[in-house]
């Protein structure tokens, strides 16, 4: 199963390139046409040069690893006849040190919380079988040398 998948990041410049006075605000295009702006953390350079209000490459790498967790859990749960109405994530990362001047993700944590219809949910069991294996299917999970946990939240 080869597929291509593809993005372009635009980005012009702003400011005074020379002295490091410049804009990293970009912008994401998909092929569904849709944009996103991108950014540098402002962690990591601080506005006005990067954008608050713009996603930027460490919350993109979340996002993808909890959107690609939640899809494989949402097909598992359907095909094992559990009915999900909700599914919420608040994932998060941490950064460490390679060396000097070098970081990673090296922790991403995924907080996933489903809902199910009343009656057709799974045990606490069969809901963390359904998680790992969203999680053993997930092509972002398999693609990142980070480590990637999984904790589902329940009520």
């Amino acid at each position: 199963m080869a597929h291509l998948y593809t993005a372009t990041v635009r980005w012009t410049a702003e400011g005074d390139f020379a002295s490091g006075q410049y804009s990293r605000g970009h912008d994401w295009m998909f092929d569904g046409g849709v944009t996103v702006p991108g950014s540098s953390s402002p962690a990591v350079v601080p506005p006005p040069l990067s954008r608050e209000d713009a996603v930027d490459p460490e919350e993109a790498l979340v996002a993808a690893l909890a959107s690609c967790h939640m899809l494989w859990f949402l097909n598992l749960a359907q095909r094992a006849g559990f009915v999900v109405e909700a599914y919420e994530d608040h994932a998060h990362a941490s950064m460490a040190r390679l060396e000097a001047k070098r970081w990673w993700v090296d922790k991403v944590t995924l907080r996933p919380r489903a809902t199910f219809a009343a009656g057709a949910a799974p045990d606490p069991a069969r809901l963390a079988a359904l998680h790992e294996e969203a999680h053993r299917l997930c092509y972002i999970a398999n693609s990142v040398r980070s480590e990637v946990t999984v904790e589902p939240v329940t009520d």
